[in-house]
């Protein structure tokens, strides 16, 4: 799978991109990662690419060339499966979608900042917006990275135990059940017996209460869209 991310800050990514699973997914070469600086495809000397709004207001707005350039060069060297822009205002960001997304070959992610972009890059160049949030952070940079990481742990092969991202918060539409490891007992606090009966049969049905119980109390609105 390959993710172009067009960002104003290249550098942000550099850390998070080559450590944990993201770094395991790249150097295994299950995940190709490239970010693309928007700044290399203005013409203007200064390397400037937002303005002021039409109509006054706060802010600075993207526009709409240089980032028109960025995509269209990127498309004319290959084909994307999708076209992400990271909006408030987008789908909410779910396991589900992270599903989706990590079946494509090809996507590319466009991250805003200042005030946004101008509008018609969303009407021409995008296929989809999302956000993780009901929140505005200073760009679309720190959403990128999330999404990044959320696609990159279940592409197959990544994990080396791929189950495990099957048991994960969300992946049936459930909270993950408790979880626990040595000791057994700390200052009193013990880890529930039947974890440590070696009944797995149990232990599954076990650890299916728990995340029923721990949805319920937490997050019911799961509960009705099971």
């Amino acid at each position: 799978m390959r993710i172009d991310i067009l960002t104003l800050f290249p550098e942000m990514f550099t850390g998070v991109f080559g450590c944990s699973i993201i770094g395991r997914a790249v150097k295994g070469g299950y995940l190709e990662l490239h970010t693309h600086d928007i700044r290399d495809y203005s013409t203007d000397k200064h390397r400037r690419v937002d303005d002021y709004p039409f109509g006054g207001g706060a802010g600075m707005v993207m526009m709409v060339e240089p980032i028109a350039r960025c995509i269209e060069q990127l498309k004319s060297e290959r084909h994307y499966d999708l076209v992400l822009f990271m909006a408030p205002d987008g789908k909410t960001f779910d396991q589900t979608y992270a599903n989706k997304l990590s079946l494509l070959e090809n996507v590319m992610i466009l991250c805003g900042h200042y005030k946004g972009v101008d509008e018609r890059v969303r009407e021409l160049f995008i296929d989809e917006e999302v956000s993780i949030g009901d929140y505005v952070l200073s760009g679309g940079e720190i959403a990128a990275m999330a999404i990044v990481d959320a696609v990159a742990r279940i592409i197959p092969g990544v994990l080396h135990d791929e189950t495990s991202a099957l048991l994960d918060s969300f992946q049936d539409g459930l909270l993950s059940a408790p979880v626990y490891t040595r000791p057994a007992d700390y200052q009193g606090h013990k880890v529930p017996d039947i974890l440590l009966s070696g009944h797995q049969k149990k232990i599954d049905e076990w650890r299916t209460e728990q995340q029923l119980q721990r949805t319920a109390a937490r997050r019911p609105d799961l509960l009705e869209q099971i």
